[in-house]
């Protein structure tokens, strides 16, 4: 099979084709002839070297993946070969990596594929979609009416919690940098698009809650993005964040609000190794909303294959991306 590996570690380092054989399955592993991975900004900080140290053994990079399986172990239960599959299965520590032509998966980290995706608009789905579900079904606990902010609703996390909010009840807000994002962010559903560049914290809350504030601040952006979440909460409201590395914040705002912060980071099981029925478990009720035309992937409209991944990593990095950037692998 066709691997793509780093020999070392930094912002630009070659990715380098090699031909590999297939490891044999654990008794929990399926194997996918993989058809699309995507990338998300896990692959790119893996490949700077800031991740090193939970990338797999081969230094095969790539989280998303979606396929079809071609083999399954003595344990597996739920799919069998020929099935349609996605996940965020592998790119990390013990785990192989989806920038290749086939690899092995835990079935408990996969989900039966949406029926209505193309496998290519599946593999942009996985990381995301659970960031975006472990953010707010599981730790916001969106309720109907739940006024919600979403920053970077043209990212790959936020276009899907756009959406998600949505189905859940929740009258959308979103931050945006250009009206064309703002376009995007409207056909995604969000009620509201605020230009953050011409507009203040202190303002568009006055202006688009009445100065009370929101209930939910799902921040995808981190960094410094977190002060304005958290100068944005209302009272009892809940501050989700993805991205805290680095971070530092005044949380003064948040004791008068009696409003909480919350971390996600969705690596956790792969990492350690426990709870991986939980994300296969989220992909299956992902892909209902999916089939039942209440969520969709976001793809920027640019085309990459395996030998075009540095290419994709810097398209990802330039900020130009909208939405999810694929890698065609099949």
């Amino acid at each position: 099979m066709k691997q793509m590996t780093l020999k070392n570690f930094a912002p630009d380092a070659p990715f380098i084709a090699v031909e590999a054989a297939p490891r044999p399955l654990g008794a929990n592993d399926v194997r996918i002839a993989i058809h699309a991975a995507s990338i998300n900004p896990l692959d790119t900080k893996q490949r700077s070297g800031a991740y090193a140290s939970i990338a797999n053994d081969q230094a095969v990079l790539g989280a998303d993946v979606a396929g079809v399986i071609t083999e399954v172990g003595a344990a597996v239960t739920g799919f069998a070969i020929g099935d349609r599959v996605y996940g965020c299965a592998g790119g990390l520590t013990g785990r192989d990596g989806a920038y290749a032509t086939e690899m092995a998966a835990d079935f408990r980290l996969i989900a039966h594929a949406p029926q209505s995706l193309t496998l290519r608009e599946a593999a942009a789905l996985p990381l995301v979609a659970i960031t975006a579900w472990e953010s707010l079904v599981d730790r916001a606990r969106i309720k109907p009416g739940d006024l919600v902010l979403v920053h970077g609703a043209a990212g790959g996390v936020g276009h899907i919690g756009v959406q998600l909010a949505r189905t859940m009840g929740a009258i959308v807000h979103t931050t945006v940098s250009s009206e064309a994002k703002a376009d995007i962010a409207r056909n995604l559903g969000a009620d509201l698009a605020i230009n953050y560049r011409t507009q203040t914290v202190a303002d568009y809350v006055a202006q688009a809650t009445g100065g009370r504030g929101y209930d939910v601040v799902f921040d995808t952006i981190g960094g410094d993005n977190i002060q304005p979440s958290i100068e944005a909460v209302g009272d009892n409201g809940d501050v989700v964040t993805i991205v805290s590395g680095g971070a530092s914040a005044d949380l003064s705002n948040l004791m008068p609000h009696n409003a909480s912060l919350h971390v996600v980071f969705m690596l956790v099981p792969m990492l350690r190794n426990r709870d991986l029925e939980r994300h296969g478990d989220i992909l299956t009720r992902l892909a209902r909303l999916v089939d039942g035309g209440r969520l969709k992937p976001l793809i920027d409209p640019a085309r990459f294959t395996l030998d075009d991944l540095a290419a994709a990593h810097d398209h990802l990095t330039s900020g130009k991306a909208i939405g999810k950037v694929v890698i065609d692998t099949a």
